[in-house]
């Protein structure tokens, strides 16, 4: 039975994605700082798909937390064939001259330094197994850099480029790495940008059909189940009314 281990599973790419993979059999890590969501993801998914769960509550950006709940993986879930580095967001929009460090920070030590962590900790067992195939999500954002995005943009360039390095990497041990962009996707992702503005964020889907997370789930799902040979690079996708980050055709 395969396994993957999902970062930011409590919610919109990560949660889409654990139900459509264990839909299909496979048995699931999640993780995500949200116990009682976690607990509660772990128990729908267990009932409606039959398959093993297991749920690993801590925060991406505590190294040594990351460490702690990697080296506790029982020898049953230490196989793990996918990670998907899903946990990121987007912490405030505005000049870089305005910019809150504490946003920063968070960014930066979600997007970049927890992906970082978790593929340090993970990439091992797979490199003993001499299989497995790391996919990281970047973001349209990751492509082009606009207005007031300084920061968030600068992390999901990193995303990219981590990605291609890592390839290299691991590729003398058979192991895959794949990054997946997605363009505008109504999940929390507004919300958290906004702080719980819910008005600004729902402003942000306004006109026009946005991906839903399942459709980004489809993407990665693709990605994941390719023959032995074949690795998908990177799947970069947007809303059929989303041309570029600031181009958008709204009704």
């Amino acid at each position: 039975m395969s396994i993957i281990l999902i970062t930011g599973a409590t919610s919109g790419f990560g949660e889409a994605s654990a139900h459509l993979f264990a839909e299909n059999g496979w048995n699931i890590i999640i993780s995500g700082r949200r116990k009682e969501r976690l607990e509660k993801l772990e128990t729908v998914l267990k009932s409606t798909y039959k398959v093993e769960v297991l749920s690993l509550c801590f925060d991406v950006r505590n190294v040594e937390a990351v460490k702690t709940a990697i080296s506790s993986l029982q020898d049953n879930w230490k196989n793990v064939d996918v990670l998907l580095n899903n946990a990121g967001l987007a912490a405030g929009r505005g000049p870089i001259q305005e910019g809150v460090y504490e946003d920063w920070e968070q960014m930066i030590d979600t997007n970049v330094k927890g992906l970082l962590y978790m593929t340090r900790e993970v990439s091992p067992l797979m490199i003993a197994r001499k299989q497995g195939h790391i996919i990281n999500v970047a973001s349209l954002a990751g492509w082009e850099a606009y207005g007031g995005g300084n920061v968030y943009c600068g992390t999901k360039h990193a995303v990219r480029a981590i990605t291609r390095s890592a390839r290299i990497d691991l590729l003398p041990h058979n192991i895959k790495v794949s990054v997946i962009s997605p363009g505008a996707a109504e999940t929390e992702f507004s919300l958290v940008r906004f702080k719980g503005d819910e008005q600004k964020a729902n402003a942000v889907y306004e006109g026009y059909q946005p991906l839903k997370a399942e459709d980004v789930a489809n993407s990665i799902y693709f990605m994941a189940t390719q023959p032995a040979h074949v690795n998908i690079e990177e799947i970069f996708i947007l809303p059929t009314a989303q041309a570029t980050a600031t181009i958008t055709h709204k009704s």
